[in-house]
């Protein structure tokens, strides 16, 4: 889809220098670029390669905008941000046409909202409701009573169990399973077996979550398990039953969360992060990678980094690996 550079500029809320005329189909990198492209440059340096490649106008930072230049520019305050604001306008994936697609499967009590895109051999529960503009992808099973707000995009081969609910502008990937039962077991101190606890709960996405391909997210036990506005979750995380993520939490690859855990707003954790049950961590707190949090442990420090097992603040984890390394040359 072609825009003016005039209309990415109103839409990101920057300025344009140079002619607002010029259209721009796509993004790029400065590497890559074609005629069409929009590319932008966050420091002075990589100006010059930005000018001289093949885009049709770039982005830069009020600092880098030169008095005139051989190509349209379009100035903002924060240019990569700017720069990812215009890729959701130009490279928008290709739909396919508003609709239901012959092999679904949607019973007479589902509820499709308007310009909505069900596709192939997508299967939903009685009583689903899926909002205006949101787009099941193909294989995708919907339980029952399954809410999914507006503008989502739920790709291939996703699977929401009964009851769980989906804000506004939530995007799943392929191969995510939401909603399933939680990891709860009774041990009958008799015979030694196990029986299941129940998992009755529900599962609560609100707005503006992204999760990852093949990522798991437990409903609660008898209560909800939670994910805040705007937290996004990347491929292979697992999230236990009765979870409480808060708003814009950032959590990396291969986390794990046991039940009952509460994240509060703005955390960021790194990749293969393990946290034991009723763990509390407190807002803005950084996890580094491969950190592991201990059961019923709170972790409190807004912006204080937090690193290995058991989480410490890291200047005490790194002064504490010095002194076990000084101690063994002794030895």
């Amino acid at each position: 889809m072609k825009h003016t550079l005039k209309e990415v500029a109103d839409h990101v809320g920057g300025r344009v220098v140079g002619d607002a005329s010029v259209e721009v189909s796509g993004v790029a990198s400065i590497a890559s670029a074609a005629a069409g492209d929009l590319v932008f440059v966050e420091d002075e340096k990589n100006l010059g390669p930005a000018l001289e490649c093949p885009a049709s106008a770039v982005i830069v930072g009020e600092s880098a905008a030169p008095g005139s230049a051989s190509k349209a520019l379009l100035v903002a305050v924060h240019p990569k941000l700017a720069f990812a604001r215009a890729a959701r306008i130009l490279c928008d994936a290709q739909k396919r046409p508003p609709g239901v697609h012959p092999t679904a499967v949607v019973p007479l009590s589902a509820k499709v909202g308007r310009d909505a895109i069900i596709e192939e051999r997508v299967v939903l529960g009685a009583g689903a409701a899926i909002g205006a503009r949101s787009r099941v992808g193909a294989g995708c099973a919907v339980g029952a009573n399954v809410a999914i707000g507006e503008d989502c995009e739920i790709y291939p081969n996703v699977s929401i169990y009964p009851g769980t609910r989906l804000g506004n502008r939530v995007m799943v990937h392929s191969g995510a399973v939401l909603g399933s039962d939680g990891f709860g077991y009774v041990r009958d101190k008799i015979t030694g077996r196990y029986e299941k606890f129940p998992q009755i709960g529900r599962l609560e996405i609100e707005d503006d979550v992204e999760i990852g391909a093949n990522a798991t997210i437990d409903r609660g036990a008898l209560e909800v398990t939670r994910v805040g506005r705007g937290t996004k979750i990347d491929n292979l995380v697992h999230v236990g039953h009765n979870v409480q993520l808060g708003e814009n939490v950032i959590i990396a690859a291969q986390t794990g969360f046991s039940g009952s855990i509460v994240v509060e707003d703005n955390v960021v954790m790194g990749g293969q992060v393990g946290l034991g049950e009723h763990a509390h961590v407190g807002e803005g707190v950084m996890l580094g990678g491969q950190s592991g949090v201990l059961p019923n442990k709170v972790l409190r420090g807004k912006g204080i980094a937090f690193w290995g097992t058991p989480a410490k603040p890291v200047r005490e984890y790194l002064k504490e690996l010095a002194a076990l390394a000084r101690l063994a040359r002794k030895r």
